[in-house]
This record gives C-alpha cells, sequence and structure tokens, in this order.
C-alpha cells in the first residue's frame, strides 16, 4: 500500500482507519461549543460507519476516572470486544500502547473523534502528522470547551496538513453508490436512527434512495 493510499482523494474502508480519543461521559459534559446530543449522535454515526464497513477501530481514553469518566457507553458498546487503552498522558501519542494501535491497524490515513478537541484532538494528530499519517479530523465528532478554543484547535490542524470532515460524509464515502447492496440497508439504518433529515427523506416507501422527495424543499445530508 503506497503511503497516500486514497482513492483519487477518497477514503475508502480499505485505506483508513478511525480512532476515538477520550470519547467519555465527562468530555462530553464539558462541551461548550456544540449541543452534545448532536456530538454524541455524529460520533455514533462515525462509530456505525466504522463497525459496518469493518474499518480498523482504536478506543482510547483517558486514565483519569475523577475527570473524565468511563467512556461513552452508547460508543464502547458498538465494539464490546476491543480494548480500551487507557493514557495518562493528555496527548495520546505519547502512549506506547497507543502508537502501537495505531500501526497494528496498517493504515496511514488516519481519521479522528476527540474530545477535547483543544488536546486532545490537536496534540495526537499534529505529532502524528510529523510521523507520516495522514489526519482527517472529524470535526462534528469532536468538541471543545468553547467556540473560539474548537475554531482555533481545526484551524491549527488543517494549517498543517490535515483534512477536516463530518461523520456523514465519512459514511456516505465508504458506501460511495447506492447500487452497492452490502451495506446499503445498514447505511439508510444509521442515517433514520441519527440523522433527523435523512430520516425524512429515508421514511417514506415512495421515494427512492439518492433522488430528491417528492416534496417541496431541500435538506442537507
Amino acid at each position: 500500500m503506497s503511503i497516500n493510499s486514497t482513492d483519487k482523494g477518497l477514503l475508502t474502508p480499505q485505506n483508513c482507519a478511525v480512532v476515538f480519543i477520550d470519547q467519555q461521559a465527562g468530555m462530553l459534559v464539558g462541551v461548550a461549543e456544540a449541543d452534545r446530543q448532536t456530538v454524541l449522535n455524529n460520533v455514533l454515526i462515525l462509530a456505525k460507519a466504522a463497525k459496518v464497513f469493518a474499518v480498523p477501530v482504536v478506543l482510547s481514553a483517558s486514565a483519569s476516572p475523577q475527570f473524565s469518566g468511563d467512556i461513552i457507553p452508547q460508543l464502547g458498546g458498538l465494539f464490546p470486544d476491543l480494548q480500551v487503552i487507557k493514557h495518562s498522558s493528555i496527548n495520546a501519542w505519547e502512549c506506547t500502547e497507543f502508537v502501537t494501535a495505531i500501526r497494528r491497524t496498517g493504515r496511514q490515513n488516519v481519521l479522528i473523534a476527540a474530545l477535547w478537541s483543544e488536546a486532545s484532538l490537536v496534540f495526537p494528530a499534529l505529532q502524528m502528522m510529523e510521523e507520516g499519517y495522514y489526519i482527517y479530523v472529524v470535526v462534528n465528532a469532536s468538541g471543545g470547551i468553547s467556540a473560539a478554543s474548537q475554531e482555533v484547535a481545526i484551524r491549527r490542524l488543517e494549517q498543517a496538513g490535515a483534512v477536516s470532515l463530518s461523520a456523514v460524509q465519512v459514511l456516505l464515502e465508504f458506501q460511495r453508490d447506492w447500487a452497492r447492496s452490502e451495506h446499503h440497508d445498514e447505511v439508510i439504518a444509521v442515517l433514520r436512527e441519527h440523522h433527523e433529515a435523512c430520516a425524512q427523506r429515508t421514511g417514506n416507501s415512495d421515494v427512492t434512495v439518492g433522488a430528491p422527495p417528492a416534496v417541496s424543499g431541500t435538506g442537507d445530508v
């Protein structure tokens, strides 16, 4: 596999890994720049995208339960057999077990969703890029303690070469073509469960998926 192994710029289930850093109850409570339920929804969209398409996943969590709490149960429940890597450093890339887990995926394109963006996202992402990884920040599945600090965190990563994208974008990028029937129904189920606008579009059996609904108005995916 080549170092920059995208498919003409696009991600596929075969060329990337998905990493969740410090997605813990105590960290989610501290998110102030976005609605916490929305952040959680996007975390679950990303996690289910990885699960549906069998993309390698790494789960890591702060080793301070007093500060960060347990990993979000809805996330952990999707990967019951996956060990959660505990790290004492704010920067997960300074944890040997975390680095080993990333390298074991065999993927150079790494999608990261982390709480909080100011540190848990920025610190490892910057150092991973220095070591040759291509970092994709799932912005709406990450969160900061203020709008200003979230904006600065994402801007810093983009200036360093990271790419920003959304959870739904990842799900649809993995699917790519509605004619691919293997995971079609699972993808639609994720959209219906976690994305209100998509649920409205796909909830009507008279509407063909991928085509505009037979009503006026549009909605973003």
